[in-house]
Parts: C-alpha cells; structure tokens; sequence
C-alpha cells in the first residue's frame, strides 16, 4: 500500500484552513480518504469540527416533538428495581440490584433476608462515569473481586474487597479489560485466575493472582495467547477443574484446554487440550457426576451437548446427550441434582449414586424466542418442558448449589426478572422471596399477548419472510400495538454480526416507540445467528454483502407488504448493525425516510486501523487481501458516500463516543462528513457525540438519553406523533 497526500476542501463546517487529504493505493486503485484527518480525535480542527456538530445537532434534536414524550416513557417503563440471579456462598447470596431510578447496579449480600451494600458505583465515583462490569466472589464469601470501568471504556481495574465491610485489601490491578475471574478453591492459597486482554509488556494470557501475598509476588503467567487477535477467557469448573479458552475472531471458534488443579498445581497448570485449531466453538461444564458436558457447534450448527471424560476430553471420545435440533439454536444449558453441591471433588461412587439424579436443562431460541427443557443427562431424552411466564428471553441460566437453578426471564413488554428453578420441577418462582419485585409487566391497551388472543397483555408478533437477492428466505420478526392492516412509522432494525441471534427481550426503547403507535421490526439477515451458525458464514467474510442484501428485501418486504411507506420507514443498527443500514443506504439511497447508525463501523478500508477492527478480519476480511478488497470495497458505506455525490440519501443520525475502545469513533466521524457533503437541507446528516462515553455500559440517564434523541429523531422523519395510532 502506498499513501500520497493531495489538497483537500475543507469539510462542511467552515474555517478548518488548508487540510490534506489522503489518497491510498490498494492493489494497484487508487483510494481517496480526505476526512483521513478526522481519525485523530483530539487536533484543533476535529474539536472545531465536532463543537459545529454538537450545535447542529443541538438545533435539530430542539424541534423533535416527541423527544421530551419519548424519554419521560422511558424513564417510567425502567422504573422498578432490577436484580441479577443471585450467586451463593454457604448461605450467603452475592447479587446486584439496581434500584428504581437508580443509574448504576449495587453489589450487595443477603443472608436470612437482611442486605448489605459491598459496592456502589455511585459512591464510588460521584459523577456517575464509573460503572461495575463484572464481580466474582471467594468460595469462602469473605472476599470478592470487582472490576470497574469509567467512562464505557470497558478497560479498569480489578480491585479485591471485603465482603464484610466494602473495603479493598489490596491495590487494585489496573488496566485489565473485560476478565473473567476464577478463585482458587484452597482457602490456604487465597488467589484467583484473571485474564488481560492487552498486548502491552507481554501480558496477554491468563495470569495468577494472590491475594494479600506477603512479601508481594508478581502474577504468574499460566497460559500465553499464541495469537494477537485471540480473546483468552478462564472458569473453574466444580473447584476442580480449570478450563481455559481463546476465542478467535468472529465467535464461532475457539480453542479449549482443561486441568485438573486436585494436587495443587495451581501456578503450573498442566492444560490438557480438548480441542485446538478446529473450527469448533465450545463452552464446558462439570458435572456432579466427575463428568464433562460440553455445548458444542462440532457437526451441529445449532448446537449439541456432547459428555465425556474430562481426563481424556477430546472429541473423538465425546458420546451426544442432547441432539441439535434444526430449527433452533442451544443457547446455555445447566447440569443440575437433587444432591446439594458438595465442596468436595466427586468420587466414583458420588458419580454412580447421582448419575440417575442428574438433568440438564436446556435453553433453546426459536427466531427470537427461548424455550426452556429438562432432560436426562444419560440418554438426553426430555423430561419436562418449563413454563415461562410468556414469549420472551432466557439469559444467565446457572445452577445453584442447593441443586436448583436460576435465570433471567424478560419480553417485550416485561422487565428482566430474575426466576429460581427447583430439580425437578416445572414452574419457576420469582427471587428474591424477601423483598418481590414491583409486577414489571406492561398493560398493551388493545394489544394482545405474543400468539394469543387475550386482549390487554403485550404487542403482537408477527413473522414475514421476505426473498432475498439470491432467492434465499429471510425471516423478519414485525411488533405492533395497534392494527396490522394499517401502515404506518416502523423502525427496521438489524444487526448481523458473529454469527449473534437476536432474542426479544424487554426494551424500554423499543417499547415506548410502540405505545406511541409506531411498529418495530426485526430482520435476521445472514451474518447473524437467526438461523444456528450455518447462518452466519452464509453472510460473513467476502460474503458480507449478502447481509446488506438481506436487509433491503427486509425494507422492499415491509413497503410491499403494506407494513409502512417509504417515506414511513427508518432504518436502525448499532456496531456491526450501523455497518449494515449505512451500507443499505448508500446502496439504495430511496430504500427508507432514515437511518440511526449507533457506533457504526464504516471505513472498511481502514477497519482493522482503528480499534479492534484487526481481531475482526474473520468476520470482513482484510483489506491487504486483494478479493477481499474487493468484497469491502463493494459495501464500505464510507466510499460509497464519497462516491455518491448527486444522490438524494436518506437523513441520517450518526452516535459515536470519544471513548469507544472497540469501535473507534473515527467511523462515524469520517462518516457524517463523508455524507454531509452530499446531503440536501430537507435530510441533513446528524451526529450526535459524547466525550465521556464508550462502547460499554453507561448510567441509565444516560441511556435514556441516547435512546430518547435517537427514537425521536426517527419518529420526527417517520411521520410519528402524540397522535398516532395507525401502527
């Protein structure tokens, strides 16, 4: 690749001086770039720039009439207290809440009913920038590991606190992103496992930590990453077993290795592989049997769970429990026993006395809907299906201690609960029993429940399945509150990225936009995991743009079909998703009214630049590869916008933060010049920016924030109002 820079007129926001632009040659073609030197986000012209589109912004968002109407909906739809599936240590249960109104989860205990704070983000840092991403406790209780973050950067520190009275007891270890913590289980050798997700100074692996280590060692490096894109990962499994993983690229592989830590090899753990450099993903759990269950994608793209001995774990000696089944994806599954866990290692005849006691349940999503089921851990026959309380979302399915288990349940119109399963038992009970949370669900007037006729419960759901370019059927999910016959605003929203399947859990947002009277859809493209992985490669890599074609015959399919008019529809992503409706869009500049791109990738020349873009070349390609250049270059919204002066593209609403460590704000910023200079005053481009926010978590005002100014904006170029109803 060679550079050559070559005069430029400014970009749209006046006084910038004689910038430079940038012409690459890839491949032999020339590549003009000349917003190149809004990659650097902190020089005098891009803070020039970016305070010119803060105050466009600022004018715009002013004459939305249903942003203030939007957000207070919002505000009143989260407004009950939020609690996560509690994790127990002897009668002891660590959990979050999040109070109604609150802008940050707790970290508290409860024992016998009585709660005690251990840590609060808010108290912690009172300016609301810091945010609790991930906790874990000892096994004993008496200390946990926090980790933080400020400002959505998702890269802190990870600090261990007292259970007793909130206080660390050590210094913190900084500059760790996104760990997985994994306690030894010797109260002797208080320490745990940790990842670093960085490349500085070498530390990318799994490392060992002590705590209260006198004198202070430094941490041992138990297990390098041996490549530079890999995303190391580590649990403990039944306080035996140490499992290790690296995901590579785009989710639907990774590498797998097991210890047993019995003797007390925890520095030098001999990891023992399961299986490396195959194109299998796998997640393992022990069982109280002594045995391995693996949910595993190896000849079942929906997934399978598979057991085996985890002192010989390789796929050649896997034995299948739980078949795939074709029309749905095995999200998580727990291996559950009437036998309280015990702290011991089982034995031989701990795994002949509960073998027969032992079941699986198994979590499944069917377009979007989970389903929940027992089965028999020998043969996988199915032993009973749990009720739910509607079609909605099951997430965070573990087993307790006391062999029950618990998840997280939400739907469209109800608010994540936090549900307890008994063995062997059918219908799930709401924790906690002390304090029950405020009924969350929402009352539809008119509506009717997912696939039901019962009036007043929730939006409807509808399935339509649209043809896409290459004949290929793609299903698209649509919710209403009102008439299906009638069209009217819709938000078209897609993602379609590593191979992710989009389950419909609550969504204040999404919610609050269909009270207004506004209809929301769901594409599936290919690229995401609507249909099992066999989805995601269709639309993935040099076919990416089978994605983006997906999506059109979304849109066509909702104007043919009598869903919305054009001029009625928006289209809505964020991340991988903002590639796809800005791609979309410059490809078919008359497919919709609008377009919300949240955090988009953009420049697809330069993606693996800017931050994480170079661990995603499994999922786009590389742009050093000249078929794959070629295959960017076919969607890159960023050069179809500089290419695409003389077309009329739709409005547009950018969002991108300062500090994004995933996806650089470079993209949106490039972007909303990009298409800036061929926009017409009635469809202006809009980017709506923070500094002091990332790709990660966020306060809830914030959030309503976001929310609010984005679904306002589509509702103000939709036709949506106080008094729509037609959706």
């Amino acid at each position: 690749m060679s550079t050559a820079p070559a005069r430029q007129s400014p970009a749209p926001s006046p006084g910038r001086g004689d910038l430079v632009s940038v012409v690459d040659t890839l491949h032999g073609h020339p590549i003009p770039d000349p917003y190149r030197w809004l990659e650097d986000p902190d020089s005098p012209a891009t803070r020039t720039w970016l305070a010119d589109r803060a105050r466009e912004f600022a004018r715009a968002a002013a004459n939305w009439p249903m942003r203030d109407r939007l957000a207070a909906r919002i505000r009143r739809l989260i407004a009950t207290d939020l609690w996560s599936p509690p994790v127990r240590r002897g009668d002891l249960a660590f959990t979050t809440r999040r109070d109604a109104g609150a802008d940050h989860p707790r970290l508290i205990t409860v024992r016998d009913g009585h709660e005690r704070v251990v840590f609060d983000p808010a108290v912690h840092d009172p300016s609301g920038r810091t945010t609790l991403d991930a906790w874990e406790p000892s096994p004993d209780g008496r200390l946990v590991a926090v980790q933080t973050s400020t400002g959505g950067t998702g890269r802190g520190a990870l600090r261990v606190l007292s259970t007793e009275n909130g206080l660390p007891v050590e210094e913190p270890i900084r500059g760790v992103r996104c760990s997985h913590v994994a306690w030894l289980p010797t109260p002797r050798d208080t320490a745990f496992y940790y990842v670093r997700r960085d490349s500085a100074e070498g530390r990318y692996g799994v490392w060992l930590h002590r705590v209260l280590a006198l004198p202070r060692r430094p941490d041992i490096l138990v297990h390098p990453c041996a490549g530079p894109c890999a995303v190391p990962a580590v649990r403990l499994l039944r306080g035996r077993w140490l499992l290790v993983s690296e995901n590579h690229g785009s989710g639907h592989r990774n590498d797998l290795w097991i210890a047993d830590l019995r003797g007390g090899r925890a520095h030098a753990p001999r990891l023992r592989a399961v299986h490396t450099g195959e194109e299998i993903a796998s997640e393992a759990e022990a069982g109280p049997d002594g045995l391995l269950y693996l949910r595993t994608t190896l000849d079942a793209p929906r997934r399978r769970i598979c057991v085996t001995d985890p002192a010989d774990p390789s796929p050649t000696q896997w034995r299948e429990v739980v078949p795939e089944d074709p029309g749905a994806t095995l999200d998580g599954f727990a291996v559950t026993s009437s036998a309280p866990r015990s702290p011991r290692p089982a034995t031989a005849a701990d795994a002949a006395e509960r073998g027969a006691d032992i079941e699986l349940l198994v979590s499944r999503t069917r377009l979007g809907i989970s389903e929940l089921s027992a089965h028999g851990a020998g043969d996988g026959r199915r032993l009973r299906r749990v009720e739910l309380p509607g079609d909605g979302m099951v997430t965070r399915l573990e087993a307790g201690t006391d062999g029950s288990a618990s998840f997280c349940y939400a739907d469209v119109a109800t608010q994540q609960t936090v549900l307890v399963l008994g063995h062997g038992q059918r219908h799930p009970h709401g924790w906690p029993l002390h304090a029950p949370p405020r009924a969350p669900r929402v009352s539809v007037p008119g509506a009717a429940a997912p696939n039901s006729s019962k009036p007043g419960r929730g939006p409807r759901r509808h399935t339509l399945w649209c043809r896409s370019t290459d004949g290929t059927s793609v299903p698209v999910t649509v919710f209403s509150t009102g008439s299906a016959d009638v069209p009217g605003p819709t938000i078209l929203h897609a993602y379609g990225g590593f191979g992710r399947p989009r389950q419909f859990g609550f969504s204040a947002t999404v919610l609050a936009w269909l009270l207004a009277g506004g209809r929301y859809a769901v594409a599936h493209v290919r690229g995401g995991g609507g249909a099992g992985k066999a989805w995601h490669p269709r639309g993935v890599h040099r076919d990416k743009i089978r994605s983006v074609q997906d999506l059109i015959a979304a849109a066509d399919a909702l104007v043919s079909d009598g869903y919305c008019a054009r001029d009625h529809l928006c289209l809505s992503g964020g991340s991988a998703g903002g590639l796809l409706v800005l791609a979309a869009a410059t490809m078919r500049p008359d497919l919709c009214s609008a377009v919300i791109a949240s955090a988009p990738l953009a420049d697809m020349a330069r993606f693996e630049q800017l931050g994480l873009g170079r661990m995603w070349a499994r999922e786009f390609g590389t742009a050093s590869d000249p078929v794959d250049f070629t295959a960017l270059m076919s969607y890159s919204p960023y050069h179809r916008a500089l290419n695409g002066q003389g077309h009329r593209y739709p409005a547009v609403l950018l969002t991108g933060c300062h500090g994004d460590t995933r996806i650089d704000a470079a993209h949106p910023r490039k972007m909303c010049a990009a298409l800036s200079a061929a926009a017409s005053p009635d469809r202006p481009v809009l980017l709506r920016y923070e500094r002091d926010a990332g790709h990660g978590a966020r306060a809830v005002t914030r959030a309503i924030e976001l929310a609010a100014d984005a679904h306002a904006f589509a509702a103000a170029r939709t036709g949506l109002s106080p008094r729509t109803r037609s959706a």
